[in-house]
């Protein structure tokens, strides 16, 4: 717009903005409890990998477990070698992978389009829901998507058409080896999303070119230069994975409801919706401008066209998966950041004003709900949690309420960069607030309080059992692997390969436990009423909604 006051040529602004940016994003790596199930485990898999020695084969207590590749398992244990063990070490390289998402989706927009672009589209990514939530949890999809954003930006950067040749042949290289890295965090999709996502491109586009401008030869070389020599290593120590992690955890997992993680076919539409607050209401304009207007490009490299086949063609891929969960969606959110920021550029001052009217409309809808939080609960203990979670939802709200409509007034005004501006800072400040105010929930569901009394009880020798039931985040707060007992939990592959480090039989374990040395295990309210019944000499240490902590002394 003509009018468009140029927030993005103030150095001054943009750097004071980044700077704070920079630090409550990195400062709030440290402000939650690891809560169960994905931070416990990856923080404990990390923890074990140092105690062990072994950084090929990856472990969950104490067991084999090949679901993922190791490149998330080896950031978090080089981060707690350097920094020590905490949350907001488990947290680090999630954190800096969210970060440098952004800080790629800002240069691949002022690379691609222009500076404008670039600072409107790190607004969008920074701010959306789901990208910082997810920036601030210890789970493999953020470092998925951190490499996947690598593999798209530097593929916009090498691609457009104002690129020097020996520019494009680094930023391919730089591709390549962003699906490389994406493949040893998460699999074989860190290629195939790609991979796929330019085979559409290309028929989209009538852009059949590009296959002899990515550098294909070179890119391989690097692509299994980096992969390689951990699946060779891996797969010659543990002959078992090849099998397990190729055709299970791909193809079996992604045809199959194997996982128990199914989902409709429109799974992922509220997630995305929730997910891209408050860029919601200028979304679906995006998707609809980026595939009419690059129709009427000369451009050889349609970027426009890239963007909105990478973000449909994951949506739809995981859409149709047999396994299904929030955070699997998390990498088409740099493409549409991009897009958002295009549209914005030149929207209309309606659409501006309909995309922050609906942040305020959120806002207060949160008002209006917020009171009946604490109705969710059904066990007593968690009812006064999840009270005290009603402020921070309620503060959340007011952020949304009040930015929303101030962001209304700048695009009204034709403050179109103020207005996005506006509407960033309240979405981030607000996810964060849910965020930060969800933590005594996140402490009471990981088991963390019942530490003190766990550790009181037990020597180095002392055996501890986890009946029923498998708490990651307790693992890693324990510093202490556990003997499962009748719950494989998602070890059962590795348990299979190595059945002597579990009791399948509830029986089994009261035998042993009867009969054997001192000591502790944790279970279920319900196992435990079980085993009282069955005269299991027992005494209990500590206890939450979830879980009761029993020990066995010598003299009984």
């Amino acid at each position: 717009m003509s009018n468009m006051r140029d927030l993005h040529q103030s150095k001054a602004f943009v750097w004071t903005l980044f700077l704070i940016f920079a630090l409550c994003w990195f400062y709030a790596l440290d402000l939650r409890t690891l809560v169960p199930t994905d931070e416990g485990r990856y923080a404990e898999m990390a923890r074990e990998m140092i105690a062990s020695g072994d950084w090929v084969t990856t472990r969950l207590n104490g067991i084999k477990y090949f679901e993922k590749p190791p490149l998330q398992t080896w950031m978090n244990a080089l981060t707690f070698m350097l920094f020590g063990m905490g949350e907001w070490q488990a947290r680090f390289w999630t954190g800096l992978c969210g970060f440098l998402g952004i800080l790629l989706t800002y240069q691949a927009g002022r690379s691609v389009f222009n500076a404008r672009v670039g600072y409107l589209a790190a607004l969008v990514l920074g701010s959306s829901f789901l990208w910082a939530a997810l920036g601030h949890i210890n789970t493999l999809d953020m470092g998925l998507s951190g490499m996947m954003t690598l593999t798209l930006c530097s593929l916009l950067i090498a691609q457009r058409d104002s690129a020097g040749e020996r520019e494009r042949r680094n930023w391919m290289l730089a591709c390549w080896a962003g699906m490389a890295l994406a493949v040893l965090s998460k699999g074989l999709i860190g290629l195939v999303l790609p991979g796929a996502v330019l085979v559409i491109y290309s028929l989209a586009a009538n852009d059949f070119g590009i296959w002899k401008r990515i550098h294909i030869g070179k890119g391989l070389l690097l692509f299994f230069a980096i992969t390689t020599p951990w699946f060779v290593l891996v797969s010659v120590r543990n002959p078992e994975f090849p099998q397990f992690f190729f055709i299970h955890e791909h193809f079996q997992r992604f045809t199959s409801e194997v996982h128990h993680r199914a989902g409709r076919w429109y799974y992922f539409i509220p997630l995305l919706m929730l997910g891209i607050v408050p860029w919601l209401g200028i979304l679906l304009q995006s998707l609809f401008n980026s595939w009419r207007t690059d129709w009427h490009t000369a451009t050889v490299f349609k970027p426009k066209r890239m963007l909105l086949v990478w973000a449909v063609f994951i949506f739809l891929f995981f859409s149709v998966s047999g396994s299904k969960l929030p955070s699997y969606i998390l990498p088409i959110f740099p493409a549409l950041a991009l897009l958002i920021a295009v549209y914005w550029e030149t929207a209309s001052r309606k659409h501006m004003m309909l995309a922050a009217g609906l942040t305020a409309a959120i806002g207060a809808v949160g008002l209006f709900f917020v009171q009946r939080i604490g109705k969710i609960p059904h066990v007593a203990v968690e009812i006064p949690l999840y009270l005290g979670y009603e402020p921070w939802v309620m503060a959340a709200a007011v952020v949304a309420l009040i930015g929303g409509l101030a962001a209304c007034i700048a695009a009204q005004r034709g403050r179109a960069e103020l207005a996005a501006t506006i509407l960033a800072v309240c979405g981030f400040t607000g996810g964060q607030i849910l965020m930060i105010g969800h933590d005594p929930l996140g402490n009471y569901a990981s088991g963390r309080p019942l530490v003190a009394a766990i550790n009181a009880e037990i020597t180095p020798t002392t055996t501890l059992y986890t009946v029923g039931r498998l708490d990651h985040s307790l693992l890693f707060y324990l510093r202490r692997t556990m003997v499962m007992v009748e719950n494989p939990d998602e070890l059962e592959f590795g348990l299979a390969q190595q059945s002597q480090l579990w009791l399948p039989t509830r029986a089994a374990f009261i035998q042993q436990w009867t009969n054997g040395p001192k000591a502790v295990a944790v279970t279920t309210p319900a196992i435990y009423a079980d085993l009282l019944q069955r005269g299991v000499p027992m005494r209990v240490i500590a206890q939450d909604g979830r879980r009761i902590v029993i020990a066995r002394d010598l003299k009984q």
